[in-house]
């Protein structure tokens, strides 16, 4: 008999000190009583290369094949490349917009369309700095790493 597992909710956010500039990345994964933390960064990166890197490194930790993830992020960048089908069209033109030119953050993407085939993922987007407890936290995560890389430099 199989057993149901809960959703499992991802919150990410993602911080860049300047941009491009040292950065870092936040994730919550919540499911049932459990909760974990997860952080990261670069010394040169970009807000969007964070905020998705919280994606990838959130649904990295998530043991179960077949998942049900609901991702809350803040970023409109995240968010419409998903629902608005813009990831679809860059996978069908390699990445190679109208000019023939590549897009930003392709090997990102490659890895978070091969990730994303292992869970049914759903994704939400919310308003930042608004008071959201959960991307509140993801803030500070990843301000505390993108500021541990700014120190380091």
């Amino acid at each position: 008999m199989e057993t149901l597992r809960p959703p499992i909710y991802l919150y990410t956010d993602g911080s860049c000190r300047q941009n491009p500039g040292p950065g870092g990345w936040g994730a919550i994964l919540v499911c049932g009583s459990l909760r974990k933390e997860l952080s990261g960064g670069e010394a040169l990166t970009t807000n969007n290369r964070m905020e998705l890197m919280a994606v990838i490194e959130g649904l990295k930790a998530i043991k179960w094949k077949d998942a049900v993830v609901h991702i809350w992020s803040d970023s409109e960048y995240v968010v419409k490349a998903i629902e608005e089908g813009w990831l679809r069209a860059w996978l069908a033109n390699d990445f190679k917009d109208k000019n023939n030119k590549k897009k930003k953050n392709e090997e990102l993407w490659r890895e978070f369309a091969e990730l994303a085939e292992n869970f049914t993922l759903h994704f939400h987007w919310l308003k930042g700095h608004a008071g959201h407890p959960e991307n509140e936290r993801c803030d500070q995560l990843a301000f505390a790493q993108a500021t541990a890389f700014t120190q380091a430099v």
